[in-house]
């Protein structure tokens, strides 16, 4: 152990690196381990059995909390309340939900980021790669030094890995997912604990069939490390956990050594800059009395992701120039982040108080805030915004020698700017405090203030739209199933329960009309509900705005796109490829100033891809072609992320409805094709299209849709 305590001390008792993950019964449901200083990794399927849901449901959890227990820790013998920061679904080996009856799959992770204490939490183990023929330990989730079990690697096969264990001593069982592999070997945790296979069971009765010598005795499979950093390394999970030593050549080494002998010239004032440094990272301290080493501390600022944060925070106010020189030597360096640890328990605290519709527009205070930002991180929570936006640079308005306001000051302004009067203040506070550490300007900050409120200005003038959601699935020949929620911008909402009905389109037509006449809009807001249908690619040509409530005892028909702006959205295909979608919210983010490309001849699909994979100022496109390839025009512009796309489903002469609308500013597409709509009911000569208006909107989130409800695995 050196002067700061680090990861992978204490590795004589490698069982108190196992983290307990709790039920609100405070029953262990399964297990983690310590990732980063705010950071807990576990299995998915152990977040779900917390939270009482599917154990293999898919879909991301929100913002309910469970409880973590940290082993050796006495500072909460209750543990702390955790919540999901990064999900990894588990996912059959096609990609889509598990089966019932499967026993391996993929995915399956979760990052926890955990209201700990303000100096993080205790340190957590040294990760390395797993191999075949290692010999691993393995512990219940609450972490009792009797429950270990002794398991032999086999594989590692790719995502996964076999674990036999002895023929003696503990089993590997219910309790014991997520938690962490330990090589004593390597003095390090080489993956995680996800399942087991059980004795097989009468299909009739479910009891356990008589043993037998050919039954599978003891099988667990793991995740390996090495598929753990595939899998979260793209979202920036793993930059600040368990950083390796800096190469002695390293600048930002080098810069922090001699800044380090200049600060505290004295062993004494060493060892008391050191020690207030270690309280405020929650390690344990050195010597009284001997001093790190220069190369020590600097190791410890490269190495603990928030030490060069606090120990600026330490010097600013006796000593600005030495916490200049520390953030410029600290800058060129990827591990330390933005915030000390305890401006980073700070705002989260924020976050955790935070109303629930301010939290749901997290994404688009950031994209109004970073305009020119191409890409948002792979995750739709605000912890995995955070993430991102720690690592990201300043803005590029700042004076000759002026610290540029950092990313995530910015986008907090414009947070702050959506809160009522005593969180906006709190928020305020916040920044303020960071920016004086940091050495910005108030004057810098202020400006950015500015710019949040000149922002919620302009939302107040174009408020979010009521809209329905309304997914169609075909049934049959002449029918479909629905299922329907309503957004009045807290995020949908389920008003549809019966997902297995089916309608005709007149039966359809009313069922959607029923629940719009139930709607309240805003009494300033006269715009009519916005009614967005949810397709399969195979349904977007389907006449949804034509389906009429055909009801002899009402005065009038009920065309739904006559009477309400309709448009479609296929959420298969904008993420069929996963690498389209920062394009998509990029050309969202210039719906106002975007390009419109009309194709008015057929197109190979290549030809076209060729066109738009990188004209990102291109945010609609007119598609003006006949049906044959239309189709498939259509289809290749929504999977490259274009998020409005407009066609006539018509087969009959040129499309009179895509050159009417080729003149429409792009915002107004949605009311304009209903005022089309609306003449082509009532003077069909002079209105002779059917237009069909795909609409994307990146500001707007949609439920995740399933084919069929999503049963629990055995």
């Amino acid at each position: 152990m050196g002067w700061f305590g680090t990861a992978g001390d204490g590795a004589d008792d490698p069982s108190r690196y196992v983290v307990s993950v709790r039920a609100d019964d405070g029953k262990t449901v399964g297990a983690g381990f310590v990732l980063g200083a705010d950071t807990v990794l576990t299995c998915a399927h152990v977040v779900n059995a917390a939270l009482g849901r599917p154990l293999l449901e898919p879909r991301t959890p929100g913002p309910g909390e469970i409880v973590v227990k940290v082993q050796g820790d006495t500072t909460a013998p209750g543990g702390y309340y955790a919540r999901v920061a990064h999900w990894i679904a588990p996912r059959s080996h096609e990609g889509g939900p598990v089966k019932p009856g499967d026993d391996e799959w993929l995915g399956d992770l979760a990052v926890l980021r955990v209201d700990g204490p303000p100096g993080g939490l205790p340190a957590g183990p040294r990760p390395a790669a797993m191999t075949a023929g290692q010999e691993v330990e393995a512990w219940h989730g609450t972490g009792r030094a009797a429950s270990f079990a002794r398991l032999t690697v086999h594989g590692p096969d790719g995502p996964r890995a076999y674990l036999d264990g002895a023929a003696t001593g503990m089993a590997v069982g219910p309790g014991y997912s997520g938690g962490p592999l330990w090589c004593r070997r390597e003095q390090a945790v080489v993956g995680l604990v996800v399942a087991h296979f059980m004795p097989p069971r009468s299909a009739a009765t479910g009891a356990p069939l008589p043993y037998s010598p050919q039954h599978l005795a003891r099988r667990s499979w793991g995740v390996p490390w090495q598929r753990v950093e595939a899998e979260l390394g793209p979202l920036g999970v793993l930059d600040g956990a368990a950083a390796p030593l800096p190469d002695p050549d390293d600048p930002a080494f080098l810069l922090l050594v001699e800044a380090v002998e200049d600060i505290f010239p004295s062993a004494s004032g060493r060892v008391t800059g050191a020690q207030r440094l270690a309280r405020a990272c929650g390690v344990k301290p050195g010597s009284d009395v001997t001093p790190p080493t220069p190369e020590e501390f600097a190791a410890f600022l490269l190495t603990h992701p928030r030490a060069l944060a606090a120990l600026s925070w330490n010097l600013r106010r006796d000593a600005p120039r030495d916490a200049d020189r520390v953030l410029a030597a600290g800058g060129l360096s990827r591990t330390p982040r933005l915030l000390s640890p305890q401006e980073h328990t700070a705002l989260r605290g924020h976050l955790r108080s935070m109303e629930p519709d301010v939290l749901a527009r997290f994404p688009e205070a950031v994209r109004a805030a970073l305009p020119h930002l191409a890409a948002l991180p792979g995750g739709d929570t605000a912890q995995a915004l955070l993430d991102h936006l720690e690592a990201l640079p300043g803005d590029g308005r700042a004076g000759s020698g002026e610290r540029r306001v950092p990313a995530l000051l910015r986008v907090m302004e414009y947070v702050g700017a959506l809160c009522p009067g005593a969180r906006r203040a709190e928020l305020r506070l916040w920044a303020d405090g960071v920016a004086a550490r940091l050495g910005i300007t108030r004057a810098a900050l202020g400006e950015r203030r500015a710019d949040a409120q000149e922002w919620v200005r302009s939302l107040r003038a174009r408020t979010a739209r009521v809209r329905v959601l309304v997914q169609v699935t075909r049934a049959g020949p002449g029918s479909h199933r629905l299922r329907i929620w309503c957004d009045e911008g807290a995020g949908p909402r389920q008003v549809s329960t019966d997902s297995v009905r089916s309608y005709s389109a007149a039966q359809a037509a009313r069922e959607v009309l029923r629940v719009l006449d139930s709607l309240t809009p805003p009494a300033e807001d006269e715009r009519a509900p916005l009614v967005e249908v949810l397709v399969d690619r195979s349904g977007l040509n389907l006449p949804v705005d034509e389906w009429t409530a055909q009801d002899p005892d009402e005065l009038v028909p009920g065309v739904l796109g006559v009477e309400f702006p309709l448009v479609v959205h296929c959420p298969e295909l904008l993420r069929r490829h996963g690498r389209f979608l920062p394009q998509w919210r990029s050309r969202w983010n210039r719906l106002d100033s975007g390009e419109t490309l009309m194709v008015s001849e057929a197109m190979d699909p290549n030809t076209l891809y060729s066109r738009l994979v990188n004209q990102l100022d291109t945010v609609r496109v007119c598609v003006d072609v006949p049906p044959g390839p239309r189709d498939g025009i259509v289809q290749t512009c929504l999977a490259l992320g274009i998020p409005v796309v407009v066609w006539d489903r018509g087969r009959d002469g040129a499309a009179h409805a895509v050159r009417y609308m080729a003149q429409v500013a792009t915002r107004e597409l949605p009311d304009e094709v209903r005022d089309y709509r609306a003449h082509a009911n009532a003077s069909p000569p002079r209105f002779p299209g059917r237009p069909v208006l795909a609409w994307a909107d990146a500001d707007r989130t949609v439920p995740r849709l399933h084919l069929t409800e999503p049963q629990e695995s055995a």
